[in-house]
């Protein structure tokens, strides 16, 4: 599989379509410091730009809740086995895992037992919920890169190697954008952001429709942008639109979400990194949260913060609202909604502390700064090679 020009050989798993996006941009990184490298491993579109081999498409793997995983589970198997084959054929030198822990930890675990460095990129959630899974992350992870700001300490303190690198989005937004607070009261855009898997924009998007036919009640002339995610087909997601064209009128967003930011006086988001992304934007938005009831109950005994919004757990309260599985419904979703819009002063509150958010999550460079952990890795493994009796 290997290129006979490739230096160096270097497996990269991203399960979800936040981790192809990172995980591209240090692709890129690494391969501006050497072209010869060679990348293959589970992924999506941007990854495969950027010239990685993918085995497997990752929105074969991607699923949300704890249930939902079980009806991809002989894909998951059959991941597992191409990326056991390429470990065991290709021999690289270094194992990138980006997010998407279930998965990347049996991964981290497999190629630990065969001696292959491993490098973590964007740390599982484990302060919030399944603690117990910093026991496999200490013995099977060689390295963790994090992108939010407590994550150094919190894993230093449990004796795994971390670096703080900032939060890759930084690097696609660098420049603070206003929300459009003060839109005319006969223009108001509301954005809607329903996530990046089938299964929850299911969930999830029909019930913010409904929501916004609420909200145009009380606030005419309402408009309403859909980001499409990458990957998501717009002609199955049309089909979900379309019992609400009547009452709302609503535009569709492909590819880039910076045309809702700029446009929005305010987001329905789906609880995930996207709400982090909102926040750098400074926009006011309303975080939904909704997946089966098993997954949920089962959800509720690992959980072990306040807040399920990455924005709220940063700002340490809650600046804005989270509304979540039987709390996720039409009509709460717009009386938040309709209460915030009608309160600019609230809406200007919100983006101030928003701002404090995004200074935390430290300076662009994110990729860059992972890339140099990951040659000093490949340096290091370069030298205990040299090292070793003939």
């Amino acid at each position: 599989m290997e290129s006979s020009e490739a230096s160096k050989s270097i497996v990269v798993i991203a399960g979800e379509t936040s981790g192809d996006f990172h995980g591209a941009h240090l692709v890129q990184a690494m391969k501006k410091r050497d072209a010869r490298l060679f990348f293959c491993g589970i992924g999506a579109e941007r990854l495969k730009a950027e010239g990685v081999r993918i085995l497997m498409e990752s929105r074969d793997l991607s699923v949300v809740g704890v249930t939902e995983v079980l009806s991809k589970m002989p894909k998951v198997l059959s991941a597992i086995s191409a990326i056991r084959r390429v470990l065991d054929g290709l021999r690289p030198d270094l194992v990138i895992l980006i997010d998407f822990p279930d998965f990347n930890l049996h991964i981290a675990r497999l190629a630990k037992k065969r001696g292959v460095s491993v490098l973590y990129y964007i740390s599982p959630q484990i302060w919030a919920w399944r603690s117990g899974r910093i026991k496999k992350i200490r013995r099977f992870v060689d390295q963790m890169a994090v992108i939010l700001p407590f994550e150094e300490g919190y894993y230093k303190a449990r004796d795994v190697q971390a670096a703080f690198v900032g939060h890759p989005l930084l690097d696609y937004y660098q420049e603070p954008w206003a929300a459009a607070v003060d839109q005319p009261s006969n223009t108001l855009t509301i954005g809607i952001l329903p996530g990046s898997r089938r299964g929850e924009i299911e969930k999830i998007l029909p019930v913010m429709l409904a929501a916004v036919t609420r909200i145009q009640t009380a606030m005419a002339g309402l408009k309403v942008l859909i980001s499409i995610a990458p990957g998501i087909d717009p002609h199955w997601l049309g089909r979900l639109i379309h019992p609400y064209l009547s009452s709302c009128r609503i535009e569709t967003v492909p590819g880039d979400i910076r045309q809702v930011f700029e446009n929005s006086c305010l987001i329905l988001a789906a609880s995930g990194t996207v709400t982090l992304e909102t926040a750098i934007f400074g926009v006011p938005m309303i975080i939904i949260y909704r997946v089966s009831a098993i997954s949920y109950q089962l959800g509720r005994a690992l959980v072990d913060v306040d807040h399920i919004g990455l924005v709220n757990i940063i700002a340490g309260e809650r600046i804005v609202p989270e509304l979540i599985q039987g709390e996720a419904n039409p009509g709460r979703i717009a009386r938040e909604a309709v209460d915030m819009l009608k309160n600019k002063k609230r809406l200007g509150e919100i983006r101030q502390k928003l701002q404090a958010v995004r200074d935390r999550l430290g300076k662009p460079g994110a990729a860059e700064k992972t890339a140099d952990i990951a040659f000093k890795m490949l340096e290091t493994k370069q030298t205990e090679q040299a090292l070793k009796p003939s």
